[in-house]
């Protein structure tokens, strides 16, 4: 895939015949027109010779060496550098359960941000089923052409058992960003938030809105991070182990979280609490914001509309952070995916730690240093020194916990 994208448009054609084109009145479909990246060569074909050797007969040299040794594979391919994104259309955005075709833009745009934010070539796959199966299996089959799997914008709770299974048969990396790459990007703005109160991880007591895909990845990066105490809510209150009605995920998370033993709404929980963590949309009252501990920290990542408007927010919390780049501190998973990857590909490591995302997450938080205040616990996405900093992190990690082949 080319650094450089080429949209091929035609602003003269219609949408529906005799119907004004949509990209005529709206900027968002005239970027669109004709998709938003291309594939191009990165050998040229100028002569018979080059053809020889790009294609028959010098490339039968290449594919019978490949036979012998399977591994060269990854030298003479572009395998080890290839990312597939994978979805089937449950869970797009905010958008919900749109299906394959509709979910193409999103996919277009991720790949396009691997190469943008971290050089890393990606493929757009959208799936046209959603049995847990029939996924794993696809998948599975296509894995040869590619060196790892980005799964996206797949419902929960199906998403948990896709990424294990995958792991568990794949040897390459499988990555589910809206769960990982949101802690990890949480994980750092928290850490920084900490610092700049002088505190510690593990002085803290969190409260995360939302038991999906995120809620939970949070919330086992939190524990893995050694945070005080973490509690998570869903649409009936705490998830806690005296609950009749928790599914396998939820009472797993109900076994590593809530120290404190509280029960109840989401609203009793945030009292005395010193972190709210929103990754679920909705409205969290004011008076509940008022009842957290002084100095406390909120993250409301809902997007568009935040679990808590940052105006009300600044009137309690020392720092606030939202999904939104119209905000300080936004909480990105651009920040997170590309540079990941990135380093697991360059050491081609076989799968994605926790290690590793704990050391993207110091990686990032890093980026910061002295620049740390309470609008800037995080960086932005168009910070340079992000995806290197991330990428060189996780490549240590990958090494140093043994999944390095390189």
């Amino acid at each position: 895939m080319a650094a450089e994208i080429v949209n091929p448009r035609s602003d003269s054609s219609t949408d529906q015949e005799g119907a004004e084109p949509l990209d005529s009145f709206d900027p968002a479909f005239a970027l669109h027109r004709g998709g938003k990246m291309a594939v191009q060569a990165t050998v040229p074909i100028r002569d018979k010779e080059d053809l020889s050797l790009a294609y028959t007969p010098g490339v039968a040299r290449v594919c019978t060496a490949i036979a012998e040794q399977p591994e060269l594979v990854n030298d003479y391919t572009w395998k080890s550098s290839v990312v597939a994104v994978v979805t089937d259309g449950t869970a797009v955005l905010g958008l919900g359960d749109i299906g394959p075709q509709a979910s193409l833009p999103v996919m277009e745009g991720k790949a396009i941000l691997f190469k943008q934010f971290g050089g890393v070539d990606a493929v757009p796959i959208a799936l046209d089923c959603t049995d847990v199966d029939d996924i794993v299996e696809t998948v599975v089959r296509l894995a040869p052409s590619f060196g790892g799997v980005n799964l996206e914008d797949i419902s929960a709770p199906r998403c948990f058992e896709i990424e294990r299974r995958l792991q568990e048969r794949l040897d390459i990396p499988v990555f589910h960003d809206d769960q990982h790459g949101t802690a990890v990007v949480t994980l750092a703005a928290l850490r920084n938030a900490a610092r700049l109160s002088g505190r510690e991880i593990g002085q803290l007591r969190a409260v995360i809105s939302g038991a999906g895909a995120a809620g939970v990845a949070i919330a086992r990066m939190l524990v893995e991070a050694g945070i005080g105490d973490v509690a998570v809510a869903d649409r009936k209150g705490v998830v806690s182990a005296d609950r009749q009605d928790l599914t396998p995920v939820k009472r797993e998370v109900a076994s590593f979280t809530n120290k404190a033993g509280i029960s109840g709404s989401l609203e009793d929980a945030l009292a005395g609490a010193d972190v709210f963590i929103g990754v679920s949309g909705g409205t969290v009252a004011e008076a509940a914001v008022a009842s957290m501990a002084e100095g406390a920290f909120v993250f409301a990542m809902a997007n568009p509309n935040p679990e808590v408007h940052p105006d009300v927010a600044h009137k309690y919390a020392a720092v606030v952070a939202t999904g939104r780049s119209d905000f300080p501190n936004q909480i990105n998973n651009v920040l997170a995916f590309p540079g990941i990857f990135a380093g697991a590909l360059q050491v081609r490591a076989t799968r994605i730690t926790e290690g590793m995302k704990i050391a993207a997450a110091e990686a990032l938080a890093a980026v910061v240093g002295d620049e740390l205040a309470a609008d800037y616990v995080i960086p932005s996405p168009f910070d340079e020194r992000v995806a290197p900093a991330v990428t060189a992190a996780v490549a240590a990690a990958a090494r140093a916990e043994g999944v390095a082949r390189r």
